[in-house]
C-alpha cells in the first residue's frame, strides 16, 4: 500500500525534490479554488447566486488553477523567472475571489476569509515588496467590485456597508506587508545563520580530517585509512607500503631561526611533497617534524624508488625566510606491509628503518 502511494505521488508530483514542492504548493492552491468553488455552489443551492455565472466562474477558477499545475509539472515554469509562479497564482486567484463576490451576494462576506488566505499563501515565498503588490492589487480588485455592485445592485451591496467592508480590507492588508516585511527579515536571518553553521560544520569537519599547518591528512585520519588500506588488501591480496619521513636536525631550524621559519619549511616540504607524489599516495603529518606516507598497489622496491626521489627534491629546496633561504634534508624509513602483520607492527619496522637512516647519518632512505 505505501509502494502504491508513492509512486501515485511521484506520478502525480514528480521525483525532482524542488519541483516536487513546487508541484505540491501548487496542489494546496488548487484544492482551495476548488473549495472555493463548492462554497459558492452552496450559494446557488439557497438561492444567494445564480448558477450560470457561478458555473462559468468555476470552468475559468479551476482550468486557470489546473492550467499552473500543468507548467510546473511539465518543467516549463524552470525558464519563468518565478518558477514557482507564485504572483501568478495568488494575482488569479484574487481576481477569481473579485469576481466571486460580485456573484455572492448576501453571502459574500465569506469570500473575506478565502482573500486573506490566498494573501497568507505568499507570505513564505514572496518578498515584502511582492506582498505589498498583491496586497494592493487586492485592495484596488475588491475595492472595484464594492464599487461596482454598490452601483449596480445597491439594493443588496448597500453603498455604506460596502464602504465598511472597503475599510475593513484596507486596515488588513498593510497588516499582512507588515507581517511579510518581518517573516522576510527572519527568513534573511535563518538563511544567513544556516550558512554560518554549515560552514562551521565544514570547518569542523576539515579539522578532523586535515593538519591545520599543512593541510595533509592528521595522524587519525592516516590511521584510519591505512586500517581501510590493509583491509583493502586482506580481500584482494595486493600489498602497500607504509614510509616514515623525518625532517632531519628540524630542533636546529626552530632555534636558530625561529618557530615561523620552521612552519613555513613544513608548509613548503608538504607542497613540494604533494607535487612529487602519485596521486593515489596519501601522506600526512604524523607528529611534530614527522610525517607518514603510504603509497597503495606499491611493492618495496618502487616504494623506496619514489621516497628517494621526494627525499632528493627536499635536498634541493629552498625556503624563503627573512634572514635568507633555508636549506633541509630529510630520512625516512620504508616498509612494505606483509601479509598478516598488524598496521601497529609495520610502523614500527618504519619507525627502526629511519632510526637507521639517522645513524647512518641523515638525508638518507632505508628500508625495513
Amino acid at each position: 500500500m505505501n509502494a502504491r502511494w508513492a509512486s501515485l505521488t511521484d506520478w502525480l508530483l514528480g521525483t525532482e525534490p524542488q519541483q516536487r514542492v513546487r508541484a505540491a504548493r501548487c496542489g494546496l492552491a488548487c484544492g482551495l479554488m476548488l473549495y472555493s468553488i463548492a462554497s459558492m455552489g452552496y450559494f446557488v443551492w439557497v438561492g444567494m447566486a445564480s448558477a450560470g455565472p457561478v458555473a462559468a466562474l468555476a470552468l475559468v477558477g479551476l482550468g486557470g488553477m489546473g492550467a499552473c499545475f500543468a507548467v510546473i509539472r511539465s518543467g516549463a515554469n524552470l525558464r519563468l523567472a518565478d518558477p514557482s509562479l507564485t504572483g501568478v497564482q495568488m494575482s488569479f486567484a484574487l481576481a477569481v475571489g473579485a469576481v466571486a463576490y460580485t456573484l455572492a451576494g448576501r453571502g459574500r462576506g465569506a469570500v473575506f476569509p478565502i482573500m486573506m488566505v490566498v494573501l497568507m499563501f505568499g507570505l513564505y515565498s514572496l518578498k515584502p515588496r511582492q506582498v505589498r503588490h498583491m496586497s494592493l492589487l487586492a485592495l484596488v480588485l475588491f475595492g472595484s467590485a464594492m464599487a461596482l455592485m454598490a452601483w449596480l445592485s445597491p439594493a443588496i451591496y448597500r453603498p455604506e456597508v460596502e464602504f465598511a467592508h472597503f475599510l475593513v480590507i484596507a486596515i488588513m492588508l498593510p497588516a499582512v506587508s507588515m507581517l511579510a516585511g518581518q517573516l522576510s527579515r527572519l527568513r534573511d536571518r535563518l538563511r544567513r545563520q544556516k550558512a554560518e553553521l554549515q560552514e562551521a560544520l565544514s570547518r569542523i569537519q576539515e579539522l578532523a580530517l586535515r593538519d591545520e599547518l599543512t593541510g595533509l591528512a592528521n595522524r587519525r585520519h592516516m590511521q584510519a585509512l591505512i586500517d581501510l588500506e590493509r583491509e583493502r588488501c586482506v580481500r584482494s591480496g595486493g600489498s602497500f607500503c607504509l614510509a616514515v619521513i623525518d625532517i632531519d636536525r628540524f630542533k636546529r631550524i626552530n632555534d636558530t631561526h625561529g618557530h615561523p621559519a620552521g612552519d613555513a619549511v613544513l608548509r613548503d616540504f608538504a607542497r613540494e611533497a604533494m607535487a612529487t607524489l602519485r596521486s593515489a599516495d596519501v601522506l600526512s603529518r604524523w607528529g611534530g617534524e614527522e610525517f607518514m606516507l603510504m603509497l597503495p598497489d606499491t611493492r618495496l622496491t618502487l616504494a623506496r624508488l619514489g621516497v628517494e626521489r621526494l627525499r632528493t627534491r627536499a635536498a634541493a629546496m629552498r625556503v624563503e625566510h627573512a634572514s635568507g633561504p633555508l636549506s633541509f634534508t630529510l630520512s625516512a624509513g620504508v616498509v612494505e606491509h606483509l601479509a598478516g602483520e598488524s598496521v601497529v607492527d609495520s610502523i614500527a619496522r618504519a619507525d627502526r628503518a629511519l632510526y637507521q637512516a639517522k645513524q647512518q647519518g641523515r638525508n638518507k632512505v632505508v628500508s625495513g
